[in-house]
């Protein structure tokens, strides 16, 4: 390696001097353009296959979007039937919230009581959620619409007498509690 290193420097000044040949750096200039258009075009085959595969890539996110999109796993609700029923969900919802608010409201004297109050009333709400999955498979069905309707009503009238019971309960024991405030004096 050294003694080629060493001839290289010696004989520099006969390395330097010799040119390329005429028309060397366009011959050259030529290959590289010609080299770079053959890596920059599109065949027809790969053109082909990559629309294929966007097309695939679409229809497939259309009935993904079709049939996964449009239906929600819980079902579909009245309001989704028509506005007047829109309505009666609305209004017995907004029932059955401000109850679930009087309910929390109360001070229970064991916290098993409440928690087991709530687990009921949820096991309601698993009932009507099988009433929306109904309504997905028959949305015209007249019958199932007034099961919904009528579950409404139905948790309306429980969640009042659990009031009603609550209520009585808070009274009897202020009254034991007055009783024995005043037994103690």
């Amino acid at each position: 390696m050294k003694n080629l290193d060493k001839i290289i420097q010696e004989n520099r000044l006969s390395f330097d001097s010799q040119e390329p040949g005429e028309g060397h750096f366009e011959r050259f200039e030529q290959k590289l353009i010609e080299y770079n258009k053959k890596q920059k075009t599109f065949t027809l085959g790969f053109v082909l296959k990559a629309a294929a595969v966007a097309i695939l890539v679409v229809l497939s996110g259309l009935w993904v979007y079709d049939n996964v999109g449009t239906k929600t796993p819980d079902g579909i609700a009245l309001s989704e039937i028509s506005p007047e029923y829109g309505e009666v969900e609305m209004y017995y919802t907004h029932l059955v919230n401000q109850k679930y608010q009087e309910i929390d409201q109360f001070q229970f004297l064991d916290s098993t009581q409440k928690v087991m109050l709530v687990r009921e009333l949820s096991e309601m709400d698993s009932i009507y959620e099988n009433l929306k999955q109904d309504l997905t498979t028959n949305p015209n069905d007249q019958r199932v619409i007034n099961a919904m309707i009528q579950h409404y009503q139905l948790k309306v009238e429980v969640m009042n007498q659990i009031l009603n019971q609550l209520q009585n309960a808070q009274e009897i024991n202020k009254q034991k509690s007055e009783y024995h405030e005043s037994t103690n004096i």
